[in-house]
């Protein structure tokens, strides 16, 4: 059984790559920021797991992060993408195998750039699950 924030992180990145405006506009999803992708593109962060077990089972407190990663002039598109992302997601998860979602909420974005790097958009969430 994979642990729960790979399963999550399984599932977030399906919902993801199944909602069309949003693949419509970036090259790619992937496991960290790849070596020759096409901009904009979204790396998964390394995301935080922390104990939300209880007396009668096994849980966890998950901290997911994307990176939307753009070369553009202006952060327009970052914005549009990172829009996007949240509307793929604003319905929440399914069910990964193994995990319950309890919760799964939104819990900030920040774009930075600095003068010698692409854009950079970070969109955050949290889930608590427990194992079934």
């Amino acid at each position: 059984m994979s642990s729960a924030l790979e399963a999550v992180q399984r599932q977030l990145v399906s919902q993801l790559n199944g909602y069309a405006p949003l693949m419509d506009l970036i090259s790619g999803i992937f496991d960290g920021p790849p070596p020759r992708a096409d901009f904009p593109y979204i790396a998964l962060a390394t995301g935080a797991s922390l104990d939300w077990s209880h007396k009668g089972g096994v849980g966890r407190e998950l901290s997911l992060a994307l990176t939307l990663y753009d070369d553009g002039e202006t952060a327009a598109r970052v914005h549009r993408v990172m829009a996007l992302v949240e509307e793929a997601l604003e319905a929440g998860l399914d069910d990964p195998v193994g995990w319950q979602i309890v919760t799964f909420d939104f819990r900030r974005t920040r774009i930075l750039r600095s003068a010698v790097s692409p854009w950079s958009g970070l969109v955050e969430y949290r889930a608590k699950v427990l194992k079934v």
